[in-house]
């Protein structure tokens, strides 16, 4: 069993939330030195040993860090940072959860394309279309594939919501979009994917959120529904 992911209930889970709970209290800020494991263990009444586990539990999932030589802290909390894991679970699913995934992407990317539509800077846009007209000069998969992957991110950020950007880096890891990718280009999809990248970015240039986030939900719909098929419906 994984140390580092106690179970609910346990010494070690209660002194998680306690820790959680100081931090979402301002008790402890992003950046602040916590107290020795001793002192803290002491505070909240539980072992040293069981304190322990909960700063490992919480230093993976990205909210604590050890500095060597310095002791323990709170991290910025950013929530990149803190959904890290979270593209793992894209990277290893398989069959009927990768068209969930595809789901939960088609749904907040189209919502975050919609948002970028409303507030994209002309530097952001020129950087989408540089892209865009890259993925449209090459024929190389794997160079296809990057500039996706920095179209895509490059509207995300002109969303501006950091905390959305950082679930969809999750659901768009390079590993995940890969394998989904190749065999969706093997059908000979280039100019479908073309023709819908430059629908998004039509919509875009016309800053035209609705437009936007329909042609994102078509886009991302294509290749849920190619997997689909490919798995039997």
């Amino acid at each position: 069993m994984d140390e580092t992911a106690p179970q609910k209930g346990t010494v070690t889970q209660r002194a998680i939330e306690r820790i959680k709970a100081m931090i979402a209290e301002g008790r402890l800020e992003p950046g602040q030195r916590l107290p020795t494991e001793r002192d803290l263990a002491a505070q909240l009444g539980i072992s040293r040993s069981s304190m322990r586990e909960a700063i490992r539990a919480l230093t993976v999932l990205g909210v604590l860090e050890a500095r060597h030589g310095s002791g323990i802290y709170v991290t910025q909390l950013e929530a990149g940072d803190l959904l890290e894991t979270f593209g793992v679970v894209a990277d290893l699913s398989r069959g009927p959860r990768l068209v969930e995934l595809l789901e939960v992407r088609r749904i907040l990317e189209s919502t975050a394309t919609a948002m970028a539509a409303a507030r994209i800077t002309p530097d952001q846009l020129a950087e989408v279309e540089k892209h865009l007209t890259a993925m449209n000069a090459t024929d190389d998969p794997e160079e296809i594939l990057a500039h996706d992957l920095a179209f895509h991110r490059e509207i995300v950020a002109a969303a501006g919501n950091e905390t959305m950007a950082a679930i969809l880096e999750g659901l768009s890891s390079r590993t995940f979009r890969a394998r989904v990718w190749r065999g969706y280009q093997e059908e000979g999809a280039f100019t479908r994917t073309r023709r819908e990248h430059a629908a998004i970015h039509r919509a875009l240039v016309a800053r035209d959120p609705e437009a936007a986030r329909a042609a994102a939900a078509a886009h991302v719909g294509e290749v849920e529904e190619w997997l689909r098929t490919q798995l039997g419906g």
